[in-house]
């Protein structure tokens, strides 16, 4: 029954990621138990995993398994909202050092719940990190969480906005539209139109991305995750369709990104 189940299991991912593709999307960011770099690049695919760790025992164990799925990078979700700082910077320092013995691309998320869940605790992590390991930490932006703890109003950019250098530093965005009230909004409305509440976000999003290409070679990779989560709270029963609103979101970042580069100059290299 076991094996029946994870066979039936296989084939329903596999059909959500031919879906995926036909949508129009590059990849696919999920647990290692649900997805693989083989079964995304079967698809055409990029696979970007995402993983909880609570404890040093894990950050081990949970790199290798990454690292055996052939992942472009790993998105971390680390602790909980109350692990004293202490704890926190010595998981993730242990985290991204681990990261680089594997050759593991690792990003530390911004989420509610966990070490990161307000501004204050995002950037005494990364300050801290960055006194004890003279380098940046990488992160996840979720700006969704710091924007619904702080009850902000649009624009958001300037509210948000307080490390660029980590937001140029990063390569990993989880771009779920939001405001100061709602982690996640709806984004068409019921005449099939862009929300109000949309357009301000979408003004938010193009702001991170023209920072990004500030300082970005052509080296560089950005991976943007148009989240619509459907559990967990985030879809209330008078939102639309999340499946249709994720593809509005990933059309309306993609002709975002296509405009900015047309005018994008990578920075000279020093010499």
């Amino acid at each position: 029954m076991k094996a029946a189940g994870s066979r039936g299991r296989e084939l329903i991912i596999d059909h959500k990621l031919a879906h995926a593709k036909r949508a129009g999307f590059d990849g696919v960011l999920g647990p290692t138990v649900l997805v693989s770099g083989e079964l995304a690049a079967k698809h055409g695919l990029v696979f970007v995993a995402s993983e909880d760790i609570g404890s040093p025992k894990q950050v081990g164990p949970t790199l290798k398994a990454v690292k055996a799925t052939q992942a472009r990078c790993l998105n971390v979700q680390v602790l909980d909202h109350d692990t004293p700082a202490l704890q926190a910077v010595d998981l993730t320092r242990r985290i991204m050092n681990t990261a680089d013995d594997l050759q593991v691309d690792v990003s530390i998320e911004v989420h509610r719940d966990t070490c990161t869940e307000t501004p204050e605790k995002t950037y005494a992590l990364a300050a801290a990190f960055e006194k004890l390991e003279k380098r940046p930490l990488k992160l996840t932006w979720d700006f969704s969480h710091l924007a619904l703890v702080k009850h902000l109003s649009p624009p958001y950019w300037e509210q948000l906005a307080q490390r660029v250098d980590l937001i140029q530093h990063a390569q990993q965005f989880h771009f779920r539209p939001f405001n100061g009230q709602h982690c996640q909004i709806p984004v068409s409305g019921r005449s099939g139109s862009l929300t109000p509440e949309f357009l301000d976000w979408l003004a938010f999003a193009e702001k991170v991305i023209e920072c990004w290409l500030a300082t970005a070679n052509s080296e560089r990779e950005m991976f943007v995750c148009p989240e619509q989560g459907a559990s967990g709270g985030y879809l209330l029963s008078v939102f639309g369709n999340p499946w249709r609103d994720a593809q509005v979101v990933r059309r309306e970042v993609d002709r975002l990104w296509k405009r900015l580069l047309r005018r994008w100059k990578p920075p000279r290299k020093s010499t």
